[in-house]
């Protein structure tokens, strides 16, 4: 079983019904599972027909939900490192700090940041709390920004420690007669603080791309756009290392849907055709084309035992 499982797609193909569904599979199993929903329009409370907020929930026997504010994680991060900021630099200086950190708060990639920091704490209560995690992720775009974090800032923190490491080393020289500076330069809290942040995500980093520790699924509908949409993403996940495990194939119509949709019918089997051949290397599960909507653990429970090919 793999400790962290993340669904993903293009927006409206299900990724929140699958990763619901497979959530209530593994807890199914007697794996106690959290499932975490990443999207900043929060499906999972409808899916499961419950209330799930900013705290986690219990949804179930072993089974637990969340829904993570980017807002408020983003306040929480950037209050965390102001407070931080003003332990290290002068009085005379707080003010501006303050100002810089209201920017930083307003400026691309600041929720990406704090979202993923909510990730880790998250990954971290794996073993202790829960057995396994499941990512209900937001559309592609967002999903791969946030998980190549850890390989772009763990390279921009570790040049930022290399300069402050040269500036201590200036500073070292002229400590030579100043103990109390010596001392302090030599547990520079600076460096200690980026030293920490770039473990953390070398930790995200090594368990992203552990294909024994984490894998990821997509979700898509036997159409043009999904397909080509769903090879992109792929590839590139691949070339951070990421392991793709799954495609799962959702609202598939079944022959017996009748004359109405035959025309529809026959297009999907063209496109579905195309997915096996072009993910074979891949899990793939095909899900029918349902009746109603999927809400409810009633719902999710029919569609939970399909999703046992994908392993767990």
């Amino acid at each position: 079983m793999k400790r962290f499982t993340f669904f993903g797609g293009k927006g409206g193909t299900g990724k929140t019904s699958c990763a619901a569904a497979y959530s209530l599979f593994l807890a199914s199993k007697g794996v106690k599972t959290l499932v975490v929903s990443t999207d900043p329009a929060h499906s999972l409370a409808d899916a499961f027909d419950k209330p799930i907020g900013f705290q986690t929930a219990q949804l179930g026997d072993r089974l637990w939900g969340i829904e993570i504010d980017a807002e408020v994680e983003a306040r929480k991060y950037m209050k965390a490192v102001q407070d931080k900021m003003l332990d290290l630099v002068s009085a005379a200086i707080v003010d501006e700090i303050k100002r810089q950190i209201e920017i930083a708060y307003m400026s691309p990639g600041a929720e990406e940041a704090a979202i993923f920091d909510k990730f880790i704490e998250l990954m971290e209560s794996v073993g202790e709390t829960y057995d396994a995690i499941v990512f209900d992720t937001a559309p592609t775009g967002h999903t791969l920004r946030l998980l190549t974090l850890p390989e772009i800032l763990g390279a921009w923190i570790e040049h930022l420690i290399e300069k402050r490491k040269k500036a201590m080393d200036l500073m070292k020289l002229a400590a030579r007669y100043d103990k109390p500076l010596a001392e302090r330069i030599e547990n520079d809290p600076i460096i200690k603080t980026l030293s920490a942040r770039r473990d953390k995500f070398s930790l995200a980093r090594r368990i992203l791309t552990d294909p024994q520790e984490s894998i990821f699924h997509f979700v898509l509908n036997a159409e043009k756009l999904p397909i080509l949409e769903t090879a992109r993403a792929v590839e590139l996940l691949g070339r951070h290392g990421i392991a793709v495990g799954g495609i799962v194939v959702n609202k598939v119509i079944p022959p017996e849907a009748g004359s109405f949709l035959e025309k529809r019918r026959l297009s999907q089997e063209q496109y579905l055709r195309e997915i096996r051949t072009r993910f074979a290397s891949m899990k793939i599960v095909e899900l029918p084309l349902l009746d109603d909507d999927i809400q409810g653990m009633e719902q999710l429970g029919l569609l939970s035992p399909l999703m046992e090919d994908l392993g767990g």
